[in-house]
């Protein structure tokens, strides 16, 4: 199995990664309202997931035999949004329609109407669950589907994430690989100070889950890491992913200020400038 990716590979998902930004940017700043700091943080990973790995088709989003994905930190819809548009689920032009009235770009995804979202989220914490339900479904029906969640460090002080994860190991659900987006900034500052889920490794190892430790940032690392979790058998796998909030952009980075504040649009000149550097 091959766990690197070639380079003609890591600079087409350098490339998307910049896009999926710059429409981040560009989007939340159309809208005046959104959560660019998560979004940004997670884009490598979900830049690496559909374009390095998701046996997904745009032109058939419902189809039964394909890789699921959920976003359980809904609030980073902008990231998910972006990357669906960049795999040409919808077109781009739409990504500036976000959280307007008559848009079914919501501040949170909604699975009825946008084609690619699999499950409609936004209550922190209940992302993982259905992602659960979604592999067990693929257990019992026979199904070679896998399927992916993406959770925020800051969620993991929910409840139901820890229900999630026994419910997880319990039923030995090995066609599941989440990852936590651990940039260690939350809505009310440091993850580690509002109410501290450290050492979070240790926590998934403690349920019962096959856990890997990457940076979030490194392609190489995530493709490797999706691939070694499809070699392990009878444990759900986590992916701890170190991350930084606000990537890529100097004066978002490690700002908790940015979790869902909006660039101004004099600001968002000079953020896409520096994203096209």
């Amino acid at each position: 199995m091959t766990t690197r990716l070639n380079s003609e590979k890591l600079a087409e998902l350098a490339d998307r990664a910049r896009s999926v930004r710059t429409n981040i940017v560009k989007m939340i700043t159309e809208a005046q309202s959104g959560h660019p700091g998560g979004s940004l943080s997670a884009a490598d990973i979900l830049v690496t997931l559909y374009f390095a790995e998701l046996k997904i088709d745009s032109k058939a989003p419902k189809a039964n035999d394909r890789d699921r994905f959920v976003l359980s930190k809904g609030h980073a819809a902008p990231v998910l949004y972006a990357t669906l548009a960049e795999k040409g689920f919808f077109p781009m032009e739409e990504l500036l329609t976000l959280r307007k009235i008559d848009s079914r770009l919501q501040g949170h995804p909604e699975m009825k109407n946008v084609p690619g979202v699999d499950m409609s989220t936004g209550s922190l914490g209940q992302g993982l669950s259905a992602a659960n339900g979604m592999a067990l479904a693929g257990k019992i029906d026979g199904s070679d589907y896998r399927v992916y969640a993406l959770l925020g460090d800051g969620e993991l002080e929910e409840g139901q994430i820890w229900e999630a994860a026994m419910f997880a190991a319990h039923n030995k659900l090995d066609n599941l690989t989440a990852f936590v987006d651990n940039n260690g900034l939350q809505i009310d500052g440091p993850v580690a100070e509002v109410m501290s889920p450290l050492p979070i490794p240790d926590k998934w190892r403690a349920f019962g889950w096959n856990v890997i430790e990457i940076d979030g940032h490194d392609y190489n690392a995530i493709y490797q890491a999706i691939q070694t979790a499809k070699t392990v058998k009878g444990k759900p796998t986590m992916v701890v992913a170190a991350t930084v909030k606000g990537k890529g952009i100097c004066k978002m980075e490690n700002m908790v200020d940015w979790h869902g504040k909006a660039p101004s649009r004099e600001e968002c000149e000079l953020f896409l400038a520096e994203l096209d550097n």
